[in-house]
C-alpha cells in the first residue's frame, strides 16, 4: 500500500500494548491494517491488502466488503437533502458517508468471521483513510471474554462509549486515523504514534464523562479532578455527586440553592461537598450544582439508575452507574476498577496445577486466596507442592514457622509484613515473609513492580508444581501457575 506500512503497523501495535495493558493485561490487543484498492473490485487480484501478510486472515475473507457497503447504501433509502455552498463540500460529504459504510461493513465481516471460527475476539475498525490508491483502515482486536466482562452503560453508540475500555478504543482509533492522514503529506511519510499512554486514557476519561453528562455537557471530568485536588479546612474531599438533569423524577430534593453554583468554581463545590452524607448527595447537571437530594429507592416507580461521582480521597474519585464502578481516577489518571479473582477461574487454574486436589481442598485454597486479595498493601501467597523443602531452602531469607494449617484470619495477619507466604496445597504453612528468588525470564514485565516480577521468576524456576496469587499495591491481582493455565 505504501512504503512504511510495516513501520506504522508495528508502531500501532506497540501503542495499543502500552495503552490497554494499563487498563487490563487480559485484553491482549492485536492490531493489523486492512487496505482496499479504490480502483479494483473485491474479487480482483490485489484488491485487498493485509499488513502483516501473516495475520490469520486472508484477502479473500474481505472480498465482499465493498459489495456489503454498497448494499447497505442502497437499502438505506433516500437520505435527507443536504445543500452545500461549495461543490467540493458535497463531494467530501459523500466520501465520508462511503467511508463510514466501509467501516461498518468491515466490522460486520470481522464479526461474522470470528463467530464462524469461534474466536472470542472483539473487533473495532477505524474510519478508512484514502492513502496512495487504497482505503486503509486500522483494525484493533481485544480478548472478548475480558472486554465483555466490564459493565456497559445502557445507552451506548458508535460515538458514545459504554465504559472506559470502549472510550479508550475510540481514542486509539482516532489517533490512528489522524496518523494515517498525516502519512499522505509530502513531508511525513513515516507516521508515528508517540502520544503518552496516560494522556490517551485521560482523553478517554473525558469522552466517557461527556457521554454520561446530561445534554453531553463538556467539562465534568476536569471539574471532578479540580474538586478532588482541594482540601477544606485540612480535610480531604470525601462526598458524593449525583449527575442528572434538573428536576429528575428519580431525585428527591432536600435543599435547593437559590443561585446554582457553577462546577468551574472548584472551591465552592468542594465546600458544598461537605454537606453530602449517606444517601444525600449534591445534585448537578454536569454544569452547575443545584442543591442536595436523594435518589429514590429501587422499589419506587420513578427509580432510574443515575450516574454517581464518589470523591473517595485527596486527588481520587470514581464514577459509577447502577452500583457498578465505571472508572477510578487517581491523580488525574483513569483506571478500571480492579476486580477480585473469580472463583471459577481460580478453581480451573488450581485444578490444572494440582490435579489430585478435590473440590473441598480447592474451595479452602480459594478462601485463603480471597483473604490474600483483601490485603491493601499487596502480598504474595505461594501454594507449592514443595513448600516444606522451599521453606528450608529459603530459610536465610524468610521466617520459618512451626507447620500449621493456615486460616483466612491468620493469613490476614501474616501478610501485613513484606514477603510471600509459603503453604502446601493442603493449606499447611511453613514460612512467612519469604523473599522469593528465581532466574530471569522473558515473560518479565518492566512496567510491573518487583513483587510481580519476583513471583514470576520464582514460579518459572520452581521444580515443584506451584500457584502464586500476587496482589500488587495498585490493586492488580494475578494468578501465576507453573503450567500454562
Amino acid at each position: 500500500m505504501w512504503e512504511h506500512q510495516s513501520l506504522f503497523r508495528v508502531s500501532a501495535q506497540l501503542f495499543a500494548d502500552g495503552v490497554f495493558n494499563l487498563l487490563d493485561r487480559n485484553l491482549r490487543p492485536e492490531v493489523f491494517l486492512l487496505g482496499f484498492a479504490a480502483a479494483k473490485e473485491g474479487d480482483e487480484p490485489g484488491a485487498v491488502e493485509l499488513e502483516p501478510p501473516t495475520v490469520r486472515y486472508q484477502p479473500d475473507d474481505f472480498a465482499q466488503v465493498k459489495a456489503r457497503a454498497a448494499s447497505a447504501e442502497a437499502n438505506a433509502g433516500p437520505r435527507d437533502n443536504v445543500y452545500h455552498l461549495h461543490p467540493g463540500d458535497h463531494d467530501r460529504f459523500e466520501k465520508q458517508h462511503w467511508y463510514e459504510l466501509m467501516c461498518r461493513a468491515t466490522s460486520e465481516t470481522l464479526c461474522a468471521l470470528n463467530e464462524e471460527r469461534q474466536e472470542n475476539r472483539c473487533s473495532f475498525c477505524s474510519t478508512p483513510v484514502s492513502l496512495q490508491g487504497y482505503l486503509v483502515t486500522v483494525v484493533l482486536q481485544l480478548a472478548g471474554d475480558c472486554y465483555d466482562g466490564y459493565y456497559v452503560l445502557p445507552k451506548q453508540s458508535h460515538t458514545r462509549p459504554g465504559n472506559l475500555p470502549h472510550a479508550a478504543v475510540l481514542e486509539f482509533l482516532h489517533d490512528c486515523t489522524r496518523a494515517l492522514r498525516e502519512a499522505d503529506t509530502a513531508d511525513n511519510d513515516q507516521p508515528m504514534l508517540d502520544r503518552d499512554y496516560n494522556e490517551l486514557l485521560r482523553s478517554a476519561g473525558r469522552r466517557l464523562m461527556l457521554g454520561v453528562s446530561p445534554g453531553s455537557t463538556h467539562g465534568l471530568y476536569d471539574a471532578c479532578n479540580g474538586v478532588a485536588a482541594l482540601r477544606h479546612e485540612g480535610d480531604e474531599g470525601i462526598g458524593t455527586l449525583l449527575v442528572s438533569r434538573r428536576l429528575h423524577p428519580a431525585v428527591v430534593p432536600v435543599l435547593t440553592l437559590e443561585t446554582p453554583v457553577t462546577l468551574r468554581d472548584h472551591r465552592s463545590v468542594r465546600k458544598l461537598l461537605e454537606l453530602s452524607e449517606g444517601h444525600t448527595a449534591l445534585i448537578s447537571d454536569a454544569s452547575h450544582i443545584f442543591g442536595l437530594g436523594q435518589p429514590v429507592s429501587e422499589n419506587d416507580s420513578q427509580y432510574e439508575p443515575l450516574v454517581t461521582v464518589h470523591f473517595t480521597n485527596h486527588y481520587s474519585w470514581e464514577v459509577s452507574h447502577a452500583g457498578h464502578v465505571l472508572m477510578r481516577v487517581v491523580s488525574n489518571t483513569p483506571r478500571l476498577p480492579q476486580g477480585k479473582v473469580a472463583a471459577e477461574n481460580f478453581a480451573r487454574v488450581a485444578a490444572l496445577v494440582f490435579p489430585t486436589l478435590n473440590h473441598d481442598s480447592i474451595d479452602y485454597l480459594w478462601d485463603l486466596a480471597k483473604s490474600a486479595t483483601s490485603q491493601p498493601t499487596g502480598t504474595i501467597l505461594v501454594i507449592s507442592a514443595g513448600a516444606a523443602h522451599e521453606a528450608q531452602r529459603l530459610s536465610r531469607q524468610s521466617f520459618r514457622v512451626v507447620p500449621r494449617i493456615m486460616t483466612p484470619s491468620v493469613l490476614r495477619l501474616v501478610t501485613n509484613i513484606d514477603g510471600a507466604v509459603l503453604i502446601e496445597p493442603n493449606g499447611m504453612c511453613y514460612a512467612i515473609g519469604s523473599i522469593l528468588d528465581g532466574l530471569a525470564t522473558e515473560k518479565g514485565d518492566s512496567s510491573r513492580g518487583s513483587r510481580f516480577n519476583s513471583a514470576l521468576r520464582y514460579v518459572n524456576s520452581s521444580q515443584y508444581p506451584v500457584l502464586a496469587v500476587v496482589v500488587s499495591e495498585d490493586g492488580w491481582i494475578d494468578l501465576l501457575p507453573s503450567v500454562n493455565g
